[in-house]
């Protein structure tokens, strides 16, 4: 009897494994054993809380064991079936971070994941590798250019990339007719997800609807796609979530999940509740002393009334048309006072020639530093500067581009607040005896990242940006050393296909295209001549042009092109460097600053030939011929 006792024993605990491998359900996770990392943790009502207020940082929550999705290596993939309840809570009520993703993977805690705009998934450098063997479902918040992501409240199907093989806008079908209700992901409201796949029909289903609305009959996405490939026989399940500049709070409060099989339905009365956003107030006073009550309040509703009319009036804000249709966020000019320490000269980052540079800290926000320039508004120039960085910048979205967080107006004081870059500028570490230099490596980095942003500028963007100030002093370095191309005080804005009528020769000396200077028209190919001499000062770090003796200038790109019409260009490079570079990519990049400081704007390479130079995703240019007249570089290549 024993014997067969332990038999049964043994019988059950393995019935009970194999349904943990197959199906669970979790109605809050409270008592669940789930394998958290980065911000992730559970509160103690049951809440799984994947994000918090750190902004840039990631949270992951997975299933502790793995789930077998085939019956052998070879095999087709399974169906499966889950079903969870999250709610993304905005740090702004109309604007917050990223959103979540839903995610099978190979390993828990996707290792290498980055923070927004990757959600904590993959990074630059595995993001579309066929062996990441990952499926996610994103619930996007953020449109990133970069993933050709739709809009910013979107559901998305991801295989092994961020970029979705089909996404929609957040909704969901009412009844049996196509007729799809929208839904605000960042409303902070909970909704329910179903994610499903058919292992015989090939199909993913993905549904989204409010708690307590119940399953579509119509999914909001179905994807014909064969998983087989992606899932390995065993894999882990969990979700993933990110912060950017600004954050959200990403919540999930039940989750079901079942191989071959759908999961099971989550019991609502159980989930745990969400914290209150904003606490109730009760008042014991609405009965006691209420003519004395309606006496306070009539003395209050007049004080604020004169204080609006003698004061407010004075101090207001004039909020004018191109604000309305561009402007990102506006600043109070206390909050930025405050952030600045008065705009004290200890907190000065730098004096440009649009005005000075200070560095603050966001009140109640002790981790968002930030960089605030006031724009010189002594002449229409300062005020035209203004407007075409707010009106420039305000819509663009590109890693390798300084974020603009906002702006302030307060009477004839114009202030422009960026994210904080805590390396500063890359001049400060070319020229003049640095205190540290950057290494090949960084430069090179830094010049793939500006050369990725103006390629954006021109062709990917909605509009056409030309930047006209390319140069090593506009170029930040954030805290992992990326080039952040900044200062969009001159840049101007036109649509695709049109001819720019800008009249007005602005720039550095040094940077300027010959026909920029003739003619006056701010052009694409005058921002590619520009950073050309960008790609010479950071190879051979030294400025575009330096005083020699009286009346005569020292210029670098005759000074480069002369070491390469004796077949030595590598002597160009900095000095500081040493031997420590790499001789292909130095060649590549001395190469591609004298094709851009071609005479002639049509000979010059397109920012779209440039990036697929440095890339290597292309042969490397040929020079046919160049020569230096007194008008400048004339050349050929292919």
């Amino acid at each position: 009897m024993s014997v067969k006792l332990l038999i049964l024993i043994m019988y059950a605990l393995s019935r009970q494994a194999g349904c943990e491998d197959n199906g669970f359900t979790y109605n809050g996770f409270r008592s669940a054993n789930l394998s958290l990392d980065g911000l992730a943790e559970v509160t103690s009502n049951g809440l799984l809380r994947l994000t918090n207020s750190t902004t840039k940082q990631k949270g992951h929550a997975f299933h502790p064991n793995p789930v077998r999705f085939k019956n052998s290596p070879n095999a087709s993939a399974l169906s499966f079936s889950t079903t969870f309840v999250f709610a993304i809570v905005p740090e702004y009520p109309i604007s917050g971070g990223h959103g979540l993703a839903f995610a099978i993977a190979p390993n828990r805690g996707l290792p290498g994941g980055l923070p927004a705009p990757y959600l904590g998934l993959l990074n630059r450098t595995n993001n579309g590798n066929l062996t990441n063997h990952l499926f996610a479902v994103e619930f996007d918040t953020v449109s990133s250019r970069e993933f050709d992501d739709i809009n910013d409240n979107h559901v998305g199907i991801n295989v092994n990339r961020m970029k979705s093989e089909a996404s929609k806008p957040a909704g969901y079908y009412v009844g049996s007719k196509p007729f799809l209700q929208n839904l605000t992901l960042i409303s902070g409201q909970p909704m329910q997800a179903w994610v499903e796949y058919s292992g015989s029909k090939k199909q993913i289903n993905v549904s989204l609807a409010p708690l307590y609305v119940g399953k579509p009959k119509i999914p909001l996405l179905s994807l014909s796609y064969d998983l087989t490939p992606i899932l390995e026989q065993t894999m882990y399940l969990g979700f993933s979530s990110a912060t950017g500049s600004i954050f959200s709070i990403h919540y999930v409060l039940g989750w079901s999940f079942k191989i071959n099989g759908m999961a099971a339905g989550l019991d609502i009365s159980l989930l745990p509740r969400l914290p209150r956003i904003v606490p109730k107030k009760k008042s014991k006073l609405l009965t006691i002393g209420l003519p004395v009550i309606l006496t306070v309040c009539v003395l209050a509703t007049v004080s604020g009334v004169t204080y609006y009319v003698v004061i407010k009036r004075k101090f207001a804000e004039v909020l004018e048309d191109w604000e309305v249709e561009y402007g990102p966020q506006r600043f109070k000019y206390k909050e930025l006072y405050t952030a600045t320490k008065g705009f004290s000269d200890k907190e000065l980052l730098g004096i440009g020639g649009f005005g000075r540079v200070y560095r603050g800290v966001l009140p109640n926000k002790k981790t968002t530093e930030i960089a605030v320039k006031k724009v010189s508004h002594e002449s229409r120039q300062g005020m035209r500067a203004f407007v075409a960085e707010v009106v420039s910048m305000g819509g663009l979205c590109h890693r390798n581009l300084v974020p603009l967080l906002g702006y302030c107006r307060r009477k004839r004081e114009l202030m422009l607040v960026y994210e904080y870059m805590p390396n500063g500028s890359l001049d400060k570490y070319l020229y003049d005896e640095p205190k540290c230099t950057l290494n090949w490596s960084q430069r090179f980095q830094v010049i793939k990242g500006v050369a990725s942003a103006l390629f954006y500028l021109h062709e990917e963007w909605e509009h056409v940006v030309v930047h006209r100030d390319i140069k090593a002093s506009n170029v930040l370095l954030d805290s992992e050393w990326n080039g952040r191309l900044g200062d969009f005080g001159l840049a101007r804005l036109y649509d695709h296909g049109t001819d720019p009528q800008t009249t007005h020769v602005v720039g550095t000396l040094g940077y300027l295209a010959p026909e920029h200077i003739r003619t006056g028209k701010a052009t694409t190919s005058a921002d590619v001549f520009a950073f050309g001499a960008f790609l010479l000062e950071v190879a051979c770090g030294r400025r575009p042009m330096e005083p020699k003796a009286p009346n005569e200038d020292f210029v670098l790109m005759e000074w480069v092109f002369s070491w390469w019409s004796r077949g030595e260009v590598l002597k160009a490079i900095d000095p500081k460097l040493g031997p420590n570079y790499v001789t292909e990519e130095a060649e590549l990049v001395l190469k591609l600053g004298l094709l851009c400081s071609l005479l002639e704007p049509t000979a010059r390479p397109s920012m779209r030939q440039i990036v697929m130079y440095l890339e290597g995703s292309t042969p490397h240019p040929q020079l046919l011929s160049l020569s230096l007249s007194t008008a400048g570089l004339k050349g050929s290549w292919r």
